[in-house]
């Protein structure tokens, strides 16, 4: 085999990989649903029973367990079971909670100009967070939103 063969092939295999690998951190940590619909189960196997069914891609989760190819995850409302993890990614996501309109501001600012109000159960691309502001993408809508005003934002 040629060694341009050889190093394309591993490359392929690292990259296949990754997203495997980065499931099977220590938890807890973040992820959110990779997939338009998802089984959560009250126990790690597709023979225990369904406890929900989640039809939100990108739908912030906790990580608190992993075993085997399931993890127990928590959801926003404190749901708790065992879902397969090919079926999460660690790609940060947040969900707005709280009463009323969350503020999302043009810059970490409260005086910042008010882009977008965005009700509680929206779900975004969750950016970086700093000094209580969190950098948030929700449909195509960028800008900063406070921290205290998401859930899967901070430490797991």
């Amino acid at each position: 085999m040629s060694a341009i063969l050889k190093t394309l092939l591993a490359i392929a295999v690292f990259s296949l990989a990754a997203p495997a690998s980065a499931q099977r951190g220590d938890a807890p940590y973040w992820a959110s649903i990779r997939v338009t619909r998802l089984n959560m189960r009250v126990g790690p196997a597709e023979s225990y029973r369904i406890l929900w069914v989640y039809k939100r891609k990108q739908l912030p989760v906790k990580v608190l367990r992993i075993m085997e190819g399931w993890r127990l995850v928590e959801d926003p409302s404190g749901q708790r079971g065992w879902v397969l993890g090919r079926f999460l990614t660690t790609d940060r996501a947040a969900i707005v909670i709280g009463n009323g309109p969350a503020d999302l501001r043009e810059s970490d600012d409260s005086g910042a100009r008010l882009l977008w109000r965005l009700a509680p159960g929206v779900v975004g691309k969750l950016g970086d967070c700093d000094q209580g502001w969190c950098a948030m993408n929700a449909g195509g809508r960028s800008g900063y939103i406070l921290q205290d005003r998401l859930w899967g934002a901070g430490e797991p």
